[in-house]
């Protein structure tokens, strides 16, 4: 079984990057799938799931007992209950043993003992604004500066999220098996390259 976990920079192209090499590998590929599968088994809508998952608002209340309010305490144990949700979906699919490309979900942390191949995204602040405004919902019209604090936000939150599980800082190097820039480049005539290097790397492991 080969895995690929795929952490990124918000707006570098990792889900992009992710996909083109799922396709082209002919592995799996579980994105937002994972959300759907952790609604379905608390009984919640998707979209609170991925906010609650992505923005990590959660993570600014205290970790201390008997001290919070009663509304903490809850929103607290909801958060704690869709983390181990989410390390049950994880593990759910590195059981069913089929090669897969995994984005998001600190994966590479919560997956290490199958050693996955771990792909770091990122690119210059420029290129994300630019892929964030081209892919913006019709009639959302962000300025610049609007889309790079969205950026900033969502980049703390997702290292935040890291640093809880793991004692490696997320987007440092020598954190995964490979990092890889996105500026400037088409994602189309990038994937092939990343696939090649991760092929060697399987090989190397046999």
């Amino acid at each position: 079984m080969k895995i690929i976990t795929i952490s990124r920079e918000f707006g570098s192209g990792g889900r992009e990057l992710g996909k083109r090499l799922a396709e082209l590998l002919g592995f799996d590929y579980y994105d937002r799938e994972i959300i759907t599968s952790i609604a379905q088994a608390q009984g919640m809508d998707a979209g609170y799931v991925e906010k609650a998952l992505e923005d990590h608002a959660w993570q600014h209340i205290p970790l201390t007992y008997g001290r919070t309010f009663t509304s903490s305490a809850v929103m607290q144990n909801t958060q704690t209950n869709l983390l181990i949700e989410q390390k049950r979906v994880l593990d759910g699919i590195a059981k069913a043993g089929r090669d897969c490309v995994i984005v998001g979900r600190d994966a590479d942390v919560l997956l290490a003992a199958e050693k996955p191949f771990s792909i770091f995204v990122c690119a210059d602040m420029e290129a994300k604004v630019r892929r964030c405004a081209e892919r913006a919902a019709e009639g959302e019209n962000l300025s610049h500066k609007a889309i790079e604090q969205n950026i900033r936000r969502i980049d703390k939150a997702r290292a935040r999220s890291r640093e809880m599980i793991s004692d490696s800082r997320w987007g440092q190097g020598s954190s995964y098996c490979m990092t890889v820039n996105t500026s400037g480049w088409d994602l189309k005539e990038l994937t092939p390259a990343v696939a090649e290097f991760i092929n060697r790397w399987f090989e190397r492991r046999q």
